[in-house]
Protein backbone atom coordinates (compact mmCIF):
# COMPACT_ATOMS: atom_id res chain seq x y z
CA UNK A 1 0.00 0.00 0.00
CA UNK A 2 1.16 3.14 -0.47
CA UNK A 3 1.74 5.72 2.20
CA UNK A 4 0.60 9.66 1.71
CA UNK A 5 4.18 10.42 1.94
CA UNK A 6 5.19 8.10 -0.97
CA UNK A 7 1.96 9.55 -2.91
CA UNK A 8 2.82 13.52 -2.47
CA UNK A 9 6.87 12.57 -2.90
CA UNK A 10 5.57 11.09 -6.53
CA UNK A 11 3.57 13.97 -6.77
CA UNK A 12 6.53 16.32 -6.42
CA UNK A 13 8.48 14.25 -8.26
CA UNK A 14 6.04 14.73 -11.61
CA UNK A 15 5.76 18.37 -10.89
CA UNK A 16 9.80 18.96 -10.59
CA UNK A 17 9.93 17.07 -14.01
CA UNK A 18 7.55 18.95 -15.76
CA UNK A 19 9.09 22.81 -13.71
CA UNK A 20 5.94 23.69 -11.66
CA UNK A 21 4.58 24.50 -14.90
CA UNK A 22 1.27 25.58 -15.37
CA UNK A 23 1.00 25.03 -19.18
CA UNK A 24 2.24 21.09 -18.73
CA UNK A 25 -1.22 20.59 -16.48
CA UNK A 26 -1.93 17.58 -19.11
CA UNK A 27 1.11 16.10 -19.20
CA UNK A 28 1.51 16.27 -15.43
CA UNK A 29 -1.84 14.74 -14.95
CA UNK A 30 -0.73 11.82 -17.61
CA UNK A 31 2.42 11.41 -15.74
CA UNK A 32 0.53 11.10 -12.33
CA UNK A 33 -2.23 8.41 -14.21
CA UNK A 34 0.70 6.48 -15.17
CA UNK A 35 2.62 6.37 -11.59
CA UNK A 36 -0.68 5.31 -10.07
CA UNK A 37 -2.95 4.23 -12.91
CA UNK A 38 -5.89 6.57 -12.09
CA UNK A 39 -5.45 10.24 -10.86
CA UNK A 40 -6.07 10.32 -6.53
CA UNK A 41 -8.11 13.27 -5.95
CA UNK A 42 -6.03 14.15 -3.12
CA UNK A 43 -2.93 13.96 -5.58
CA UNK A 44 -5.36 16.15 -7.57
CA UNK A 45 -5.99 18.47 -4.94
CA UNK A 46 -2.24 18.71 -4.13
CA UNK A 47 -1.36 19.57 -8.17
CA UNK A 48 -3.32 22.48 -8.02
CA UNK A 49 -2.51 23.67 -4.56
CA UNK A 50 1.10 23.22 -6.19
CA UNK A 51 0.75 24.86 -9.60
CA UNK A 52 -1.32 28.07 -7.55
CA UNK A 53 -4.47 27.00 -9.88
CA UNK A 54 -8.02 26.20 -8.93
CA UNK A 55 -8.71 22.89 -8.01
CA UNK A 56 -11.90 23.19 -10.27
CA UNK A 57 -9.69 23.29 -13.36
CA UNK A 58 -7.50 20.39 -12.54
CA UNK A 59 -10.88 18.50 -11.70
CA UNK A 60 -12.72 19.94 -15.21
CA UNK A 61 -9.03 18.87 -17.13
CA UNK A 62 -9.48 15.64 -15.84
CA UNK A 63 -13.12 14.95 -16.86
CA UNK A 64 -13.01 16.59 -19.63
CA UNK A 65 -10.82 13.61 -21.45
CA UNK A 66 -11.81 10.05 -21.43
CA UNK A 67 -8.22 9.21 -21.05
CA UNK A 68 -8.34 10.43 -17.27
CA UNK A 69 -8.92 7.67 -14.99
CA UNK A 70 -10.79 9.44 -11.43
CA UNK A 71 -11.03 5.58 -10.17
CA UNK A 72 -8.17 3.23 -9.48
CA UNK A 73 -8.19 0.37 -12.47
CA UNK A 74 -6.52 -3.17 -12.35
CA UNK A 75 -3.38 -4.51 -13.66
CA UNK A 76 -4.94 -5.15 -16.68
CA UNK A 77 -7.45 -3.12 -18.83
CA UNK A 78 -9.80 -5.40 -21.07
CA UNK A 79 -11.47 -2.93 -23.68
CA UNK A 80 -14.32 -4.35 -25.49
CA UNK A 81 -15.69 -3.18 -28.62
CA UNK A 82 -19.60 -2.62 -28.28
CA UNK A 83 -19.29 -0.52 -31.72
CA UNK A 84 -22.14 -0.79 -34.58
CA UNK A 85 -19.90 -3.90 -35.95
CA UNK A 86 -19.25 -5.61 -32.85
CA UNK A 87 -22.36 -4.96 -31.75
CA UNK A 88 -24.17 -6.93 -34.65
CA UNK A 89 -21.33 -9.57 -34.06
CA UNK A 90 -22.54 -10.13 -30.00
CA UNK A 91 -19.98 -8.16 -28.46
CA UNK A 92 -22.87 -7.53 -25.36
CA UNK A 93 -22.34 -11.88 -24.89
CA UNK A 94 -18.59 -11.31 -24.33
CA UNK A 95 -19.05 -8.25 -21.98
CA UNK A 96 -21.39 -10.44 -19.89
CA UNK A 97 -18.94 -13.17 -20.06
CA UNK A 98 -15.82 -11.36 -18.85
CA UNK A 99 -17.80 -9.61 -15.89
CA UNK A 100 -19.13 -12.83 -14.95
CA UNK A 101 -15.55 -14.87 -15.32
CA UNK A 102 -14.32 -12.12 -13.20
CA UNK A 103 -17.09 -11.61 -10.66
CA UNK A 104 -18.42 -8.45 -11.43
CA UNK A 105 -21.19 -7.00 -10.48
CA UNK A 106 -23.85 -5.15 -13.35
CA UNK A 107 -22.28 -1.57 -12.16
CA UNK A 108 -18.88 -3.07 -11.14
CA UNK A 109 -15.46 -2.61 -13.62
CA UNK A 110 -12.39 -3.20 -11.23
CA UNK A 111 -11.87 -6.93 -9.51
CA UNK A 112 -11.72 -6.67 -6.34
CA UNK A 113 -7.85 -7.80 -6.19
CA UNK A 114 -7.08 -5.12 -8.63
CA UNK A 115 -6.16 -7.38 -11.35
CA UNK A 116 -8.59 -6.43 -14.25
CA UNK A 117 -10.55 -4.04 -15.24
CA UNK A 118 -13.06 -3.64 -18.34
CA UNK A 119 -14.10 -0.80 -20.25
CA UNK A 120 -16.68 -0.99 -22.90
CA UNK A 121 -15.51 1.45 -26.07
CA UNK A 122 -17.59 3.10 -28.83
CA UNK A 123 -15.09 2.02 -31.76
CA UNK A 124 -11.45 0.34 -31.23
CA UNK A 125 -11.24 1.14 -35.59
CA UNK A 126 -10.75 -3.25 -36.35
CA UNK A 127 -14.47 -3.39 -37.42
CA UNK A 128 -13.06 -6.34 -39.92
CA UNK A 129 -12.15 -8.60 -36.63
CA UNK A 130 -15.52 -8.14 -35.05
CA UNK A 131 -15.69 -8.24 -32.00
CA UNK A 132 -12.75 -7.23 -30.96
CA UNK A 133 -11.14 -6.93 -27.39
CA UNK A 134 -8.07 -5.45 -26.37
CA UNK A 135 -6.40 -6.38 -23.30
CA UNK A 136 -3.74 -3.89 -22.28
CA UNK A 137 -2.08 -3.17 -26.03
CA UNK A 138 -3.10 -6.76 -27.39
CA UNK A 139 -5.96 -6.87 -30.30
CA UNK A 140 -7.45 -9.94 -30.30
CA UNK A 141 -10.32 -10.53 -32.66
CA UNK A 142 -13.18 -12.29 -33.78
CA UNK A 143 -13.35 -13.37 -30.33
CA UNK A 144 -15.81 -15.55 -28.43
CA UNK A 145 -16.91 -16.22 -24.97
CA UNK A 146 -14.48 -19.30 -24.43
CA UNK A 147 -11.78 -17.10 -26.14
CA UNK A 148 -12.11 -15.17 -23.74
CA UNK A 149 -12.15 -17.30 -20.98
CA UNK A 150 -9.13 -18.94 -22.27
CA UNK A 151 -7.50 -15.13 -22.19
CA UNK A 152 -8.07 -14.48 -18.58
CA UNK A 153 -7.64 -17.71 -17.19
CA UNK A 154 -4.05 -17.64 -19.19
CA UNK A 155 -3.49 -14.36 -17.49
CA UNK A 156 -4.33 -15.38 -13.46
CA UNK A 157 -2.61 -18.78 -14.28
CA UNK A 158 -6.24 -20.66 -14.14
CA UNK A 159 -6.02 -23.95 -15.77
Amino acid sequence: MTSNYDKFESACRILEEHSFDKSKLIPILQSVQEEYRYLPEEVMSFISSSLDMSPAIVYGVATFYAHFALKPKGKNIIKICDGTACHVKKSTVIIDAIKKKLGLKENENTTKDMLFTIETVACLGACGLAPVVVINDNVYGQMTTEKIAALIDEMTGAR
